[in-house]
């Protein structure tokens, strides 16, 4: 089978490896789309140990749809021709390899499936370039599900990735009237605006007046600010806690989904008397596998569109180099 081996800084070995063999318990899947995350374009760019524990020497890739090629004799409720999604904590037995599936070889071997724990079915009703976002969205999906939303509430999402945009799409499925999107990327930024969202450069323009224009008045400990209830941060830039302090109102909150390593510095009689609340939201659950699926399921917003580039298998390494150029790209996606 056609594999993609990480071999450190700037170095994808593009071979062939044996094609795996299931077992009684085991199946076998044929990948069909890869999307390329955030992780895979820091371990190519700057080397191992930036985030998911992607090693050296083995396949990698964890953003992913497939197709049931071999099914084990004892395996239950799976069979072959179901298009999967691979809950990557879970799909190879081991937490650990949740980045390193071998979402960008061609096959992979998933031991001992059980169905809605280890792999999901995919409807019918998403095609296989949506799905292969179904990862991402399920990171975004708990991010947003972390601030506690509530009908009518209003956001601003730092970041107009993938995670970003996933993160604004979930918000609004939770009931959040009014979601402002923040990026120093236009090209991005337009993506979003396309799918309804409110933009804003903060690069470029006046983050607090634009949110007073846009959300109304509100008060907070430093005067009058935005009426903004939720913010994520899904871009990772330091100044982003300190925006969020400086002009979040009283009783709002904020998500960090973005993983920025290091220590940053929290004001913390500024949070006391301003009843902030700072949020940590890392990974996926069952749940928000379920609910990433009924938003792709409605059709309501075009995912689809923000995936901006697709590359054969064979282009794996200039598909990740396009994923780094935020000015340009947006979501990349391989296919087999």
């Amino acid at each position: 089978m056609r594999a993609a081996i990480y071999n450190g800084r700037k170095n994808i070995a593009m071979t062939e490896l044996d094609t795996p063999v299931p077992g009684d318990n085991d199946i076998v899947v044929k990948n069909l789309y890869a999307s390329i995350c955030g992780t895979d374009v820091a371990v190519y760019n700057h080397g191992p140990g930036m985030g998911h524990k992607i090693t050296v020497g083995g396949e990698f890739g964890h953003e992913v749809v497939c197709e049931a090629v071999q099914v084990g004799k004892n395996v239950k409720d799976i069979k072959v021709g179901d298009r999967l999604y691979p809950y990557p904590v879970l799909a190879k037995g081991d937490p650990g390899r949740a980045g390193t599936l071998g979402g960008f070889s061609e096959y992979m071997l998933l031991p001992n499936p059980e169905l809605n724990k280890q792999v999901y079915k995919v409807s019918d009703k998403i095609s296989s370039r949506t799905a292969s976002l179904i990862e991402p969205f399920t990171i975004a999906c708990r991010a947003a599900r972390r601030s506690s939303p509530r009908t009518g509430e209003k956001a601003i999402v730092f970041g107009a990735g993938t995670i970003g945009i996933a993160a604004s799409i979930a918000l609004k499925y939770f009931g959040c009237s009014q979601v402002m999107i923040c990026d120093r990327s236009d090209f991005r930024l337009e993506k979003a605006k396309s799918l309804g969202f409110e933009v804003c450069n903060n690069s470029k323009e006046d983050l607090k007046a634009k949110a007073i224009e846009i959300f109304g008045n509100a008060r907070s400990l430093n005067g009058p600010t935005a009426d903004v209830d939720i913010y994520i941060d899904a871009a990772g830039a330091q100044s982003v806690l300190e925006l969020y302090q400086g002009m979040g109102k009283i009783e709002s909150r904020m998500v960090t989904v973005a993983v920025l390593a290091g220590k940053r510095p929290v004001d913390i009689l500024s949070l006391t008397f301003s009843q902030h609340a700072l949020i940590g939201s890392g990974g996926y659950m069952p749940e928000d596998v379920r609910d990433v699926m009924k938003i792709m399921e409605s059709g309501k917003w075009d995912i689809d569109s923000i995936i901006t580039h697709e590359f054969p298998w064979e282009k794996l390494p200039e598909a990740i180099k396009t994923a780094i150029d935020v000015d340009h790209s947006l979501n990349v996606v391989i296919h087999y």
